[in-house]
């Protein structure tokens, strides 16, 4: 197998894995907004409730599977960037989390600590490591 081909199957495996990613973190996604405004807008039974949280678990599953498979299939370089932009939302979204749940134990926030903030926390702090990575290595 010729390097040209060998690159080009790198690319369409690398372009495969990456929309199955965002397949899966689309369904998850949508069944996370089923799972939550669905016992507010659409039905009252809890055993409904349960059905679509539970669904929405197993997706999340196949989600970082998916995810898994695609970093996987990332060379070494989009790795370590990849890792070190999940080593510091990790590491973030632990300090920020924490400290933010302490303010919110301890009323000196007013209103209650919400894990979507943290969520938009280690989204944004994700992002800025994947930039700060691409730039790095330049």
């Amino acid at each position: 197998m010729s390097p040209l081909t060998r690159n080009q199957n790198w690319k369409n495996t690398n372009k495969h894995n990456t929309a199955r990613l965002a397949k899966w973190t689309l369904a998850w996604l949508i069944s996370m907004a089923i799972a939550n405004f669905g016992p507010l807008f659409i039905w009252q039974q809890d055993v409904l409730t349960i059905v679509t949280i539970c669904i929405n678990f197993i997706l999340g599953i196949g989600m970082i599977l998916a995810n898994r498979r695609q970093l996987l299939g990332l060379d070494e370089l989009q790795q370590k960037i990849q890792l070190n932009a999940m080593g510091l939302s990790l590491g973030v979204g632990l300090i920020v989390g924490l400290s933010y749940s302490n303010l919110d134990t301890t009323n000196l926030i007013t209103g209650h600590a919400e894990i979507s903030h943290l969520v938009i926390i280690m989204g944004l702090t994700y992002l800025v490591g994947i930039i700060l990575g691409h730039r790095k290595y330049q």
